[in-house]
C-alpha cells in the first residue's frame, strides 16, 4: 500500500511540474523544479492563473528555488511560512558582508558549508558579497509569495530595513552593469556589417538587431516574445515631418502588451520607421512567416523552427555578432541595446521625454543616468581646462 501511495505521489508531482514547465526559468527547469515543494508549485500555478507575467513568474520561481535551497543548508529545515524576523536577518547577514573582515574572520558572512552547498547546486557562482539588487529582489519575491499565501512576514519591519541599509554600506560592492558596454549607433553599425549576407540567419539577425535597437532598446524577453500578430502596418511617414517634400518611409507599430514595467491593462506600443521596417518585412517574407513568433531558431541546414527564440538566444546572437565584428563579446549583452539606444538619443540631442516614449522607461531617474553621462561629455563643464 505504501508503494502505491508513493507511486501516486510521484505521478502527481510529475503532473505538477509538467504544468509549471512554461513558468520555470529557461535552461534551469529541472534544477529549480527539484527544489520546489508541492506547496510552492501550487502557489506558482495560482499566480499563473491570476495572469501574472511570464518573466515575473520565472523570477519568482528562480528566487523561490534559491530560498528553499539556502534555508535547507542554513537551518537544516524547509523554508518556513511566514518567515520569522530572525531568518530574514540571517539571510541578510549571509549575503552582505565585508570582504576585508572575512579575510580576518572566516565565520563572517555566509558559512563555508552553506556556500559550498549552493555552489554544488549551481545556485551560486559569483565570489564576494551579493549585489544589493539581487538580495532586495529575492526578499521582495519572498514577501510577494508570503502575501499570496495569505501570510505576513517581518519584511516591513524596522530591524530588516536597518540591517539592509547597514549591510549594503558595509559590503561596499560596486554597481555591476548588465552590459559593460552599450551598443550605440557606431557599435550597431559594426554588428550589422557582421550580418550583411543574404542567408536566412543574416536576414533574421539584421532584423532582430535593428528592431530591438530602433524600437527603444527592447529587452531580450520582449524581442523573443514578439509575434506577427503584434505588428501593425502604419503606411508611410515623411523622413522629415517639417519638410513636405522629404521622401516617404515605411512605418510599423509594435504592440508590446505586458512588459516588465506594465500591467495587463496597459496597451503599450512603439513605432518603427524606415530601415528597421524594411529589414523586418524582408525577414518575414523570405522566411515565410505569416503568424506566430517573429524571431525563430534556424538550424545549421537553414531550417526555420516554429518555436520562438528564447531570451538567452537573443543574448547569444548579439554576442556572436560582436565576435564576428571583432569586438570582445564579454563586454556586451542584449541589455546594451537598451542602454545604447538612450545614449545614442542623448548624443543626437533628442529630448529625454521623447526618447522615453520609445524606450518606455517608467523611471526618469533610471533613463536620465545614460543622458547625464552623454551630456557631460558633450557639455562645457568638463572642458574648463583642456
Amino acid at each position: 500500500m505504501s508503494t502505491e501511495l508513493t507511486a501516486s505521489k510521484t505521478e502527481r508531482r510529475a503532473e505538477e511540474l509538467d504544468a509549471l514547465d512554461a513558468i520555470l526559468p529557461f535552461g534551469r527547469r529541472d534544477q529549480i523544479a527539484a527544489l520546489l515543494t508541492d506547496d510552492d508549485a501550487a502557489t506558482l500555478k495560482h499566480l499563473a492563473s491570476e495572469g501574472m507575467g511570464d518573466n515575473t513568474l520565472r523570477a519568482l520561481a528562480s528566487d523561490l528555488g534559491y530560498l528553499e535551497a539556502w534555508c535547507q543548508l542554513a537551518t537544516s529545515g524547509p523554508l518556513p511560512w511566514p518567515a520569522p524576523e530572525s531568518l530574514l536577518l540571517k539571510f541578510v547577514a549571509h549575503h552582505f558582508w565585508d570582504p576585508a573582515r572575512r579575510a580576518e574572520d572566516p565565520s563572517h558572512g555566509m558559512p563555508v558549508e552553506v556556500e559550498a552547498g549552493l555552489r554544488a547546486q549551481l545556485l551560486l557562482r559569483a565570489n564576494g558579497p551579493h549585489a544589493p539588487e539581487t538580495v532586495r529582489r529575492r526578499l521582495t519575491s519572498w514577501s510577494i509569495l508570503s502575501r499570496w499565501r495569505g501570510l505576513r512576514g517581518a519584511f516591513d519591519g524596522p530591524s530588516l530595513k536597518s540591517a539592509l541599509r547597514l549591510a549594503v554600506r558595509a559590503s561596499a560592492r560596486p554597481r555591476q552593469c548588465k552590459s559593460k558596454k552599450a551598443v550605440t549607433g557606431a557599435i550597431l553599425a559594426k554588428l550589422l556589417d557582421a550580418c550583411a549576407g543574404e542567408r536566412l540567419v543574416d536576414l533574421r539577425d539584421r532584423a532582430l538587431l535593428l528592431t530591438a535597437f530602433a524600437s527603444g532598446g527592447r529587452r531580450r524577453s520582449e524581442v523573443s516574445a514578439l509575434r506577427v500578430e503584434d505588428i501593425t502596418d502604419e503606411g508611410t511617414v515623411l523622413a522629415d515631418p517639417s519638410m513636405p517634400d522629404s521622401p516617404p518611409l515605411p512605418c510599423l507599430a509594435i504592440h508590446l502588451g505586458r512588459t516588465k514595467t506594465t500591467t495587463s491593462d496597459d496597451d503599450e506600443r512603439v513605432i518603427l520607421i524606415g530601415r528597421p521596417v524594411t529589414a523586418l518585412k524582408r525577414w518575414l517574407e523570405e522566411a515565410g512567416i505569416n503568424d506566430g513568433p517573429v524571431f525563430r531558431r534556424i538550424d545549421q541546414w537553414g531550417n526555420i523552427d516554429r518555436r520562438a527564440l528564447t531570451p538567452q538566444s537573443v543574448n547569444l546572437i548579439l554576442k556572436s555578432r560582436c565576435k564576428q565584428a571583432g569586438l570582445d563579446p564579454t563586454l556586451f549583452s542584449a541589455h546594451g541595446l537598451r542602454s545604447g539606444y538612450l545614449i545614442e538619443a542623448a548624443n543626437r540631442g533628442i529630448p529625454l521625454p521623447e526618447a522615453m516614449q520609445q524606450s518606455l522607461h517608467k523611471s526618469v531617474t533610471q533613463a536620465a543616468r545614460y543622458y547625464n553621462d552623454a551630456e557631460r561629455k558633450l557639455g562645457r563643464a568638463a572642458r574648463l581646462v583642456t
